[in-house]
């Protein structure tokens, strides 16, 4: 199991918020001012995040914080074999031993809360790694029960995270991308044991996802042998820079690394003789209680499978219920609200071309909205940041098994700005209404914003993150932008924002179907397509996702919802009082939390909130 990997969210997989100052100004605008932490506690915290990051190098890096007595974590790559994630473990029982023995009742509730998140975030992957197969994340989305797939994985984490993260400004940078890329087909062999012991018992991957893992496994082979991307991002980055640069990496790549792929590449090819195509947890070794597990940690509740699947109905009910009248004041006014928002959705209006003027214009369409967006910030938020960000193409090798768009900050100290990556493979994944929700929820407000506040606290709370909160925030910023009047002029645009909201209801419905209820693939995709009005290139992936990494969708509209009511309780205690950017502060500064928390953080602010 492995775990404080850093993909598709780099420090987001791990991250999370909290800080004193900041904690306490979500309070009421920072009404209250609180004592520093206790020494014993902060230094222990701050212990407790070096050694998850000594064991997570590249984290370091994203975070922009390997450098002066930790710049040797600038060549190092994460280890994720058997030893490695034994190490973890040690970690997490030691360091969940330390945190246990101090007594909160005499901290502020910043450090209380710190405390909180690591028994939480510890407690729950100790739990996991005790399940015989699987990558856990410490304090992070990407559970998975498998090692490597079509999306997880250092055959595409690595190529992704040295051209996306590691920084190559001088010789030194250059020398630690070629060391790092010497490391890493000792960090393939040691997924391949992990990948051919869960193969043993009888723990593989549907045969539909080692299809597509293959392919891209080949993908990326091909590449390592011709000095692809791997090679060309570095030698693209020292043009300036004397040395051998290509010649070097090209050697590593060509000749190590693709040795290392093409053992795994073997290892999915054996398994894939013994595949079945059951979609759900239900088919592999325990699966019933590995999805128990994956459920607690994705949502932080204790919700079972089938009171998840009921609430993910009854919200698509809700949702449903109001974009009927819109589109009935559109034209659209026959059939059921799915079919009509797929009529919607054929309608070339609002499509893109499939090639690269179709590319740069999506792009370009994200960048507007983010702009408009920022100009509307004042209005939900006391505290600022700066929301550094860049839109970026996801690589190409990536492209078949990955959701339409993702994002996450970037470095603390800001050189390496926070990023949307999107997946141009195919333009039909995004339409000119869907694409506004999109830029909110994976930039700003959403995980890009959200990430700064994250980097601004105490290093321990940047790692540690949760599902529901950082997918529920991130859905949150979406209804803000129809809340702050984006779609005010736009009945097509809030369209585009419910179906998504209610796309995040159908992956509850979804996920428990085929882990709980033994929904066939086929029949996943067809209720998702035909309930939502989704196309059938956005579905098909998704629910490919869904299959590789088990309950992490259920906590978007799980932590939405939690969010919603908790603004709601705030604004019934304060009445007058009640002002929407206290509470986004409070939300946001009290840091990334259990669901549980939360509340106690909108409680703090409730409280320390003057009434009339």
């Amino acid at each position: 199991m492995t775990s404080i990997s850093l993909t598709r969210r780099k420090a987001l997989s791990l991250i999370g918020t909290g800080s004193a100052a900041l904690a306490l100004q979500g309070c009421g605008a920072g009404r209250l001012a609180a004592a520093p932490p206790p020494a014993n506690a902060a230094a222990l915290l701050d212990t407790l995040a070096w050694d998850l990051l000594r064991l997570s190098p590249e984290g370091a890096t994203s975070l922009g914080i390997d450098t002066g007595a930790q710049a040797a974590l600038r060549s190092q790559l994460g280890d994720r074999s058997p030893a490695g994630q034994s190490a973890i473990v040690a970690l997490l029982r030691k360091g969940l031993a330390q945190v246990q023995g101090i007594d909160p009742s005499m901290l502020d509730h910043a450090t209380r809360t710190s405390l909180a998140v690591v028994k939480s975030a510890f407690g729950v992957a100790l739990d996991g790694f005790a399940l015989p197969y699987g990558d856990v994340a410490v304090g992070g989305w990407r559970n998975t029960p498998y090692v490597v797939i079509q999306n997880v994985g250092a055959y595409l984490d690595t190529p992704r995270f040295l051209d996306g993260d590691h920084p190559v400004r001088d010789a030194a940078d250059a020398e630690a991308y070629l060391a790092r890329l010497g490391a890493m087909p000792a960090q393939l062999d040691g997924e391949l044991e992990r990948l051919a012991s869960a193969g043993r018992i009888g723990a593989i991957a549907p045969s539909f996802l080692l299809d597509k893992a293959i392919r891209q496994m080949e993908h990326t082979l091909a590449d390592a042998r011709a000095g692809g991307d791997i090679v060309q991002s570095l030698v693209r980055r020292t043009a300036t820079i004397p040395g051998e640069w290509e010649r070097r990496a090209k050697a590593i790549a060509a000749g190590p690394v693709a040795a290392a792929l093409e053992r795994q590449l073997a290892e999915l090819k054996a398994q894939r003789a013994r595949a079945s195509d059951a979609a759900g947890l239900w088919a592999r070794p325990r699966g019933d209680e590995w999805y128990a597990w994956g459920l607690r940690a994705s949502t932080t509740t204790r919700h079972t499978p089938d009171e998840v699947h009921r609430m993910g109905l009854e919200q698509l009910a809700e949702l449903q219920g109001r974009m009927d009248p819109i589109l009935r004041g559109l034209g659209y006014t026959s059939g059921t609200v799915g079919e009509r928002m797929t009529a919607l959705g054929n309608d070339p209006r609002f499509a893109f071309s499939n090639d690269d003027k179709g590319r740069a214009e999506i792009i370009a369409l994200m960048q507007d909205k983010i702009t408009a967006m920022r100009a509307k910030l004042p209005q939900a938020f006391r505290t600022l940041v700066k929301g550094n960000l860049e839109i970026r193409r996801l690589p190409p090798a990536e492209e078949a098994g990955a959701p339409g768009a993702y994002g996450g900050a970037g470095s603390i100290d800001g050189t390496i700005p926070g990023k949307i990556w999107l997946n141009l493979g195919d333009t039909g994944r995004h339409s000119r209404f869907s694409l506004p929700t999109l830029a909110f929820h994976e930039g700003i407000p959403g995980h890009v914003w959200q990430g700064e506040y994250a980097n601004r606290l105490p290093l321990i709370r940047t790692l540690l993150a949760f599902n529901a909160y950082s997918e529920g925030w991130a859905l949150y910023s979406e209804t803000l932008g129809d809340e702050l009047g984006i779609y005010a002029d736009d009945p097509v645009g809030q369209l585009g924002y419910l179906q998504s909201i209610a796309f995040r209801a159908c992956r509850m419905v979804v996920d428990t179907g085929l882990h709980a209820k033994r929904w066939t693939r086929e029949q996943a995709v067809q209720w998702f397509a035909t309930t939502n009005g989704s196309s059938l290139a956005d579905v098909a992936p998704e629910v490919d996702h869904y299959c590789s990494w088990p309950c992490q969708a259920c906590g978007y509209k799980m932590g939405h919802s939690e969010i919603l009511a908790q603004r709601t309780r705030a604004q019934k205690a304060l009445g007058s009082a009640y002002d929407l950017r206290d509470v986004n502060d409070a939300v946001i500064t009290g840091g990334n939390v259990p669901l549980d928390v939360l509340a106690t953080n909108v409680d703090r602010y409730i409280a320390a909130t003057p009434r009339g």
